[in-house]
């Protein structure tokens, strides 16, 4: 199964997605879920980042918080509303929430 994950919280621990089994997991980090790409604490990356290749954060959302889409971690694709829908359409089966 091909899985996307809407990650919305910045204090999400990793244990949800780590029990997740999919062929394909995709992450797609949105509202306040991209900090995961944006900060570091301790000096540290999110560990959420070391989950998936398939990354993406909502540019919107990056912009809405003072950032730039050139702040992200380089793990992570910057993606529009637009890239969204495609993402969501071609590249997933199933979608869900945390």
């Amino acid at each position: 199964m091909k899985l996307g994950v809407f990650v919305s919280d910045y204090k999400i621990t990793v244990d949800t997605l780590q029990r997740l089994k999919a062929e394909k997991l995709g992450i797609i980090l949105v509202a306040n879920g991209v900090y995961h790409a944006l900060i570091k604490e301790n000096g540290k990356n999110s560990s959420i980042l070391d989950l998936s290749e398939n990354l993406y954060a909502l540019s919107e959302d990056v912009e809405t918080r003072g950032y730039s889409t050139s702040d992200l971690n380089d793990k992570v694709k910057a993606i529009t509303y637009n890239d969204l829908v495609d993402i969501i359409f071609n590249d997933y089966e199933k979608l869900a929430w945390l």
